[in-house]
């Protein structure tokens, strides 16, 4: 079996959730501040990026970060450049701590238009893509978002994300397609009544050799997306958070029978960078616990 046998087992069969560890740019100061780390404690963007690889390494190093309950953790393309423990990160997440690494592809969100935001252009995604390969990462992760139930737009979102899905198959990697349903839409049911149609008619689009992940919104019905959960091609369907409380989030995944969290904010909640290494463990457990009981059901 290769390594990427392994992994795919992993994240096909194995019990816990995937961390979302990708803030990029323009999340980055946001993060670091609900962190504790104000923006006069750095100069610049390097310093930036370097505050918050602090902050991820001190999440991924902890004792209670470890693959017995963590499948995968979405890296941000610097994390994926730098080191943890003398370790490229991948290759440390994957050899010191059995957690399969993925990585965000996507550049950000275009201007919305039929009430969705695409992706933004990416002309430089088969050279990151073979970076990734060699890096030893598993998958890739994408976001475009969807404000309101327009089927043109919903239309357009999942065609996007299946046209870039496919070239990200070609590489060899497993992606995770996100088309996120904005949890404050005032028609968010019938945003995701479109999406899951959508969706399902994208997945019989592909070849028997193209896995692929989704990463969704935690739907107003539960167990909406089943079918979808059930497709051959599918590898796992994962939930992101999406503004939702970790305490409404856990309820609402616990709903869902067999989809597993992908949480960003939920997970780092109540982290904080004044904290003892004993208070920060405790409250990283306490969090990673929570998330992976919801993740169960």
């Amino acid at each position: 079996m290769t390594v990427f046998d392994d992994q795919l087992q992993k994240v096909r069969s194995s019990h816990g959730f995937i961390a979302a560890l990708d803030q990029s740019g323009g999340s980055t100061p946001k993060a670091l501040k609900v962190y504790g780390v104000e923006e006069d404690e750095y100069n610049g963007e390097e310093e930036m990026f370097t505050k918050v690889h602090e902050m991820r390494t001190r999440i991924m190093t902890n004792n209670s970060f470890t693959g017995e309950r963590i499948l995968g953790a979405i890296l941000f393309e610097n994390t994926m450049d730098r080191t943890v423990e003398g370790k490229p990160t991948s290759q440390y997440l994957w050899e010191e701590k059995n957690v399969v690494p993925f990585l965000k592809v996507d550049k950000g969100l275009a201007d919305e238009a039929n009430g969705v935001q695409l992706m933004k252009d990416m002309p430089e995604l088969d050279d990151l893509l073979n970076r990734a390969k060699a890096a030893g990462i598993f998958g890739t992760k994408m976001r475009s978002t969807i404000n309101s139930a327009n089927p043109d737009g919903i239309k357009a979102i999942v065609a996007q994300q299946f046209e870039v899905g496919k070239q990200i198959c070609a590489h060899g990697l497993v992606p995770i397609i996100e088309p996120e349903v904005n949890i404050n839409a005032s028609d968010k049911a019938d945003c995701e009544e479109l999406l899951r149609d959508a969706l399902l008619a994208a997945l019989e689009t592909l070849s028997a050799d193209e896995l692929i992940m989704f990463k969704l919104t935690l739907p107003e019905t539960a167990n909406h997306y089943a079918d979808c959960q059930a497709h051959a091609n599918m590898v796992k369907v994962v939930a992101l958070s999406g503004g939702y409380s970790r305490e409404e989030a856990n309820q609402r995944l616990s709903e869902n029978n067999g989809m597993v969290a992908s949480f960003s904010r939920a997970l780092s909640q109540g982290l904080n960078a004044k904290q003892t290494d004993e208070e920060f463990t405790t409250m990283l457990d306490e969090s990673i616990e929570s998330i992976y009981q919801a993740s169960l059901t």
